[in-house]
């Protein structure tokens, strides 16, 4: 990650953080340590004091956080991390309203106060609002992760035959993604049949039949950041229902996509896909239409019938709609949107849509 953009965000978190009177905000959350910062490893703490960035680490990550971290101070603690945090503080007696992220457990919020011998509060959603909003230089990198996870699934599809397992799928699939420079951003699902009306279904050494279906959700994660795709097939002889239970959902989420602009709001994209399914007298799916991602693969916004707020320019979001009938199907199509002021960018457009494989 570039200074620039480091530098950017801890000013913009210095900004929200002054707005709320806190002097000092400790950050234990992995993702948003990594959007502070820039470090990519794991067991380490980020604060901002004052406008000043710290990352709080040990004698394992002191090198990767050297080449990762362009901006900020780098300390290698030698003892329990709420204890070095606390040392690290003390050394600012103009520091008075302290605060630490709501997501830090109990233990460790205990700890800090304990360490600190004075007032603390918890903080939430500060970094998760800024993170919303992906800058130029995020964008690339989903952009890339995207394109990874295309190709892999490209190169994957060739190789799909009857008698192969849905957890044999998956790994070579993964094996693809890793063979492109990148990793999983979740644990790959492969579901044949009506395996695929779990929608987070774990693979398993059921076969593929001669005539059947699959649903892949997968992504590839490239330099921190996301990628989210589903897609489904056919093999062999196509099934009527199936394929019009596909057409539905298609259309489902071609509704949803129209609607996705900067401005809209996140309930009426939602309800755009669920009225397609609606009135085609299918079952309407219970999950959301679409999240956003990056550092994560679920971000701030969710498109759900109860969600506040609108859709913004910056934000990459997924739109997957779906019909699940217990015993019988489950069809999904899920596509990586970049949010403009008079639309969006599908940034998966370039993932195989064939719904029917010899």
């Amino acid at each position: 990650m570039n200074t620039g953009s480091i530098k950017g965000r801890v000013r913009a978190i210095g900004r929200e953080l002054k707005k709320s009177g806190i002097n000092c905000l400790i950050i234990t959350k992995p993702a948003n340590v990594s959007y502070a910062t820039g470090f990519l490893g794991d067991d380490s703490w980020a604060m901002i004091i004052n406008g000043r960035s710290f990352l709080v680490t040990d004698s394992r990550y002191t090198e990767q956080a050297m080449k990762e971290c362009p901006v900020g101070t780098i300390i290698e603690r030698h003892e329990p991390m709420p204890d070095a945090a606390a040392r690290i503080i003390k050394k600012y007696k103009s520091v008075e309203h302290i605060s630490v992220e709501s997501s830090t457990s109990v233990a460790e919020f205990g700890q800090i106060k304990k360490a600190l011998k004075t007032k603390i509060q918890t903080a939430s959603g500060v970094i998760e609002n800024i993170r919303s909003i992906k800058d130029e230089s995020e964008i690339a990198v989903i952009k890339k992760a995207a394109s990874i996870a295309a190709k892999a699934l490209a190169q994957t599809v060739p190789l799909i035959k009857p008698g192969m397992t849905e957890s044999e799928l998956a790994g070579m699939l993964d094996f693809q993604i890793r063979k492109l420079g990148s990793m999983n951003s979740f644990e790959t699902i492969a579901a044949f049949g009506f395996n695929a009306s779990r929608p987070h279904h774990q693979p398993t050494s059921r076969k593929l039949g001669k005539n059947d279906t699959i649903l892949i959700d997968f992504g590839a994660k490239y330099k921190g950041y996301c990628s989210d795709i589903t897609r489904c097939f056919i093999i062999g002889k196509p099934n009527g229902f199936y394929q019009k239970v596909y057409e539905v959902v298609e259309k489902a989420q071609e509704a949803a996509v129209k609607k996705v602009k900067a401005g809209i709001t996140l309930q009426e994209v939602d309800n755009a896909a669920r009225e397609v399914i609606r009135q085609s007298d299918l079952p309407v799916y219970g999950h959301g239409t679409g999240h956003g991602f990056g550092i994560e693969i679920h971000e701030s916004p969710f498109l759900k019938p109860e969600a506040k707020g609108v859709l913004k320019a910056g934000q990459v979001v997924t739109i997957e709609p779906g019909i699940y009938m217990p015993g019988r199907l489950g069809v999904r199509i899920e596509d990586d949107l970049l949010v403009t002021k008079t639309g969006c960018e599908i940034l998966t457009k370039n993932c195989p849509h064939c719904p029917s494989l010899p």
